[in-house]
């Protein structure tokens, strides 16, 4: 098999970022941010909302990173992390499905559904992740997880141009800008129709092949091994290295992906302006995955991983002096060359830390250690948010707290730079 082709279990495994990247575009990324603020809550100041949203993330993020090492510690055992998978992946179709039930000023109820959707989103994700060593070797690891990013990125695009459809339908039938409820709401069900079908190749072709065995004690024997992992820290000194600079580089990728819809909001641009930004970053960050994924085999995946770190530099600066510059005009074509850098290394950045620490763990104990990985992810996710909220609601304006996400990649860099090369 050529090292660029890809086994049936590999493309099983690939399909299932397909899957799941549709939640991500519609429902984090781009309609259910403007859904929340603009439908959901109505009579809500503008940087309260946009604090609620950060909090409701980092809230989601919490529950999954404390519930992670220990879920995974057990999913290790033989035929047990297909079934932890199956439980998160129909806790969040489910709670997508309940989206639409969502009323006008519901805000709470919103972030409750939300929330739930999200926290199976994230920890179907922990055991799809962990699967990787099952499905493929440390040669093609870049690869294989360059490679479902990237498709995820452009399979994603195909119920997003028909959820786009359904909202200009409706904004022409209304004669207005804003959200057309009705319309996203019917969105939220394409969303969890196409997770729900692309997660069948996952289901029924991925299998685990590194377990540990099970015991008679299969619960106190799983809490053995975690504790036996942190006293013997100093053992995986790298895994942990990795994963400090994870925490930092990470938690400013996420942010931006989770805020930068509600930011556009604030400082004044549309709904429809926004949505296209974001269907611009899908089909770019296709082709740019992949080319993370070549140059990774070419240059080292740490190389490329600082590459992708030194494009979020930059983005973070040039995102603080959006909202002073004088014109909309302006604001907006700044807001598109923000969009196309993020398409640039969004993947390639998310992609190349999952295979780089897929190398550097025990493959039988993945599950237990793709829980830490997300552990490390998900705190992350929730200092970024809540911190972009929190500045924003003290100080009226949500831009000084993305100043301090710069920092948050500098700190991962400085940390990456100690993790040996795999």
């Amino acid at each position: 098999m050529s090292k660029f082709s890809f086994s049936h279990q590999e493309k099983s495994w690939i399909l299932y970022d397909v899957a799941n990247s549709a939640f991500v575009l519609v429902v984090v990324t781009a309609v259910m941010p403007i859904f929340f603020k603009e439908y959901a809550s109505q009579g809500v100041a503008p940087s309260v909302s946009t604090a609620n949203w950060g909090f409701a993330n980092g809230l989601a993020s919490m529950v999954v990173a404390i519930a992670a090492p220990v879920l995974g510690t057990f999913a290790d055992g033989e035929g047990l992390k297909k079934r932890f998978f199956t439980a998160f992946l129909a806790l969040g179709v489910l709670a997508t499905f309940l989206l639409p039930s969502v009323p006008t000023g519901g805000w709470l109820y919103c972030l409750a559904v939300f929330v739930l959707a999200r926290i199976g989103f994230a920890g179907a994700n922990v055991f799809y992740d962990a699967f990787l060593p099952d499905v493929s070797n440390r040669q093609r690891m870049d690869w294989v997880s360059s490679s479902g990013y990237a498709w995820g990125y452009i399979g994603s695009v195909i119920p997003f141009l028909v959820i786009i459809a359904l909202l200009f339908y409706g904004m022409r039938q209304a004669g207005t800008a804003a959200l057309p409820p009705l319309q996203a709401k019917i969105g939220f069900l394409v969303v969890g129709c196409w997770w729900l079908s692309f997660s069948l190749p996952m289901l029924r072709n991925v299998h685990q092949t590194h377990f540990v065995p099970l015991s008679n004690h299969p619960w106190r024997d799983g809490f053995a091994r975690l504790f036996e992992t942190f006293r013997e820290i100093r053992r995986f000194r790298q895994v942990f290295l990795f994963l400090i600079a994870y925490f930092f580089y990470i938690d400013g990728v996420d942010t931006i992906i989770t805020m930068a819809t509600a930011y556009g909001v604030d400082i004044g641009l549309s709904a429809t302006m926004l949505i296209g930004a974001i269907l611009m970053i899908q089909i770019i960050a296709f082709p740019f995955a992949l080319l993370y994924g070549r140059c990774a085999d070419r240059f080292t995946g740490k190389r490329m991983l600082y590459a992708g770190i030194g494009v979020y530099c930059c983005i973070t600066l040039l995102a603080f002096f959006l909202p002073v510059l004088p014109s909309l005009q302006m604001k907006a074509r700044l807001f598109w060359l923000l969009a196309f850098l993020v398409a640039t290394s969004m993947g390639g950045v998310q992609a190349l830390s999952r295979s780089y620490f897929g190398k550097l763990i025990p493959v039988d104990r993945s599950a237990e250690f793709f829980g830490f990985f997300n552990i490390f992810g998900k705190f992350a996710a929730i200092l970024g948010p809540v911190l972009v909220g929190a500045v924003g609601e003290g100080t009226g304006h949500s831009r000084y707290g993305v100043l301090s996400i710069f920092f948050l990649f500098l700190l991962g860099g400085f940390f990456l730079a100690r993790v040996k090369e795999v």
